[in-house]
This record gives C-alpha cells, structure tokens and sequence, in this order.
C-alpha cells in the first residue's frame, strides 16, 4: 500500500517566514520517505472545523508549483480544487502548466466545493449545491477537451461557454493528469467517478464506509461499462496517529487494502511536519508497503 502527504497545517512556528522552508523540507522528506504524492489544500481560508478562517492558508497551486521545484518524483495536486474557484478553463491551463513544469507529475484534483465563507468573504460566487455539481460535470468535460488535440472547438454548456479549447503546450503526462474526483456522495460525486476520473479519493476510511462506497462505485461503474478496477482507490488517512498507533494505524490499513484501496493521503503534523514524516518513513512505511491491496 502506498501514502502521500497532504499539506493542510501552515500553522507552524515562525510563520509566515517559515512557510517556504517548511514545505520544501516536507516535500523533500515525502519522497525521501518513499511517499507517491504530496498534495496540497485549495481553499482561501483555513476550514473552520479544522482551525479557524483566521488561521494561514496558502494558495494551493502555487503550493505546488513552489514543491515541484524541491522534489522530483512525487506526484503533486491538490486535495481538491473547489469547482467555484477557478473558471475551468483556466483550471486545466493551471494543471496543464504544473504538469509540464514537474515534468509530468501533476493530479488534477476536483470536487463540487462547500466552504461557503470563505466563498462570500471574498465575493467568489457561491451556486447552489445542485448547480455546483452541473459546473462540476461541465469543469471535467472542459478539461478532457483541452486535453484532447483533436478538438480545438467550442464547449458550449448550460454555464461554460468557450469559443476555443486549445491548450499549448500540451500536458507531459500521457494521455492527460490523471483526473481525481474527491467526495463520497453517492449519486452525483461516485458516478462522475465512474465516468470521468482516473483516481477517486474518499474522505471516510471506516473500513465498512468505504466498503458501502466501493460498492456503489462498482455499481455506477456497471451501468457506465467502465473498468471499475481501472479507478485508483485512495482514501485520507483519519483521525489514527500512524506514529503513536501504528498497529491500530496498519490494521485499519490492512482492512482498507482488503477492499481494494491502494493509497492513503497522511496529514502534515505540526509543529514539525518535515519530521513526522521522516519518521513515518523509517519505523512505519516499510510495514505499510507490505501491504497489499486486493486486485493488485
């Protein structure tokens, strides 16, 4: 089984100062470490359930850009773009300029967004749910068309309207950035999984959550004749501390490889979070890699 590291905590000592130095040594110690992906948040604030708005938050894809420069193998995105914070157009420009400047490293993480303060704090248009999962359906079609060289043409949605998709250069990853869809929702979130995604991450790892949710991904998968075992299957890594409960931490693991999950996205630690995951890397990653996840 596979881990990354997502960078969601930039409430460390000595910040602001301290913020570049913090990412790059995580970033460095992620890969050092064996991980497959260091992930960053898009948000404009912090999120309220896990600090305050007030607490510091960064850019995501600048993040990322700024990481990409300090490693050379871990995959980079963010865990996940809000479907209101960028017009899709720009969004793909944006992964696509990631990509090819990380040499074919970037994810393009989505989701149909939900922080609704910082959405009107900043007079960032905030829909309703129903018609941000519309926009996000419209944002994946956009994308796999600029992605696409033989279609330069229009896009002509219900509320993305594009005279051209062209998109130069393009993407070094082949045939595009592996597309990840984040969410659990069953109807809308799961079946654009199954039609759009490449890698689907979830946000509960209770072994029996995620069981129900495979499921009904298999089913949507069905109906939509895609190749379920095709989609990569991630989850976030929970509220278990892999460093103070690593038994608990790699049972609970070995359950989710069982059902087919491959990959878990760990949190950075403050106050040091280059050296949580050094750490996880020398007592805790060798164990998880022995772990294999089923159909793999």
């Amino acid at each position: 089984m596979r881990f990354g590291v997502h960078f969601m905590d930039f409430t460390l000592p000595g910040e602001p100062g301290s913020l570049a130095s913090a990412i790059a040594r995580t970033a460095r110690a992620t890969e050092e470490a064996g991980g497959s992906w260091f992930t960053a948040m898009d948000h404009y604030f912090q999120m309220e359930q896990f600090r305050t708005a007030h607490d510091p938050m960064l850019e995501g894809y600048t993040l990322l850009g700024f990481a990409a420069a300090h490693t050379s193998r871990v995959r980079l995105g963010t865990l996940v773009t809000g479907v209101t914070y960028r017009h899709p157009g720009l969004l793909a420009k944006v992964a696509t300029t990631l990509d090819v400047l990380s040499e074919g490293r970037a994810i393009l993480g989505v989701g149909a967004a939900w922080y609704e303060r910082e959405h009107l704090a900043l007079g960032v248009p905030y829909p309703p749910l129903a018609e941000r999962f519309e926009r996000l359906e419209e944002t994946l079609r956009i994308a796999l068309q600029m992605w696409d060289p033989r279609d330069e043409g229009p896009f002509d949605g219900v509320h993305y309207h594009l005279a051209e998709t062209i998109s130069r250069p393009a993407p070094v990853s082949r045939p595009h950035p592996p597309i990840m869809i984040g969410g659990n929702g069953e109807q809308k979130t799961l079946r654009m999984v199954a039609q759009y995604a490449d890698i689907a991450n979830f946000t509960v790892n209770e072994p029996e959550q995620v069981a129900h949710k495979l499921g009904v991904l298999r089913a949507h998968c069905e109906r939509l004749d895609r190749d379920y075992d095709a989609i990569e299957k991630t989850v976030q890594g929970g509220v278990l501390d892999p460093l103070a409960e690593t038994d608990a931490f790699l049972r609970r693991m070995e359950e989710l490889a069982a059902l087919g999950v491959e990959h878990v996205q760990l949190r950075n630690v403050a106050p040091d979070p280059a050296g949580f995951i050094s750490e996880f890397g020398e007592r805790v990653a060798p164990r998880l890699a022995e772990i294999e996840p089923a159909g793999r």
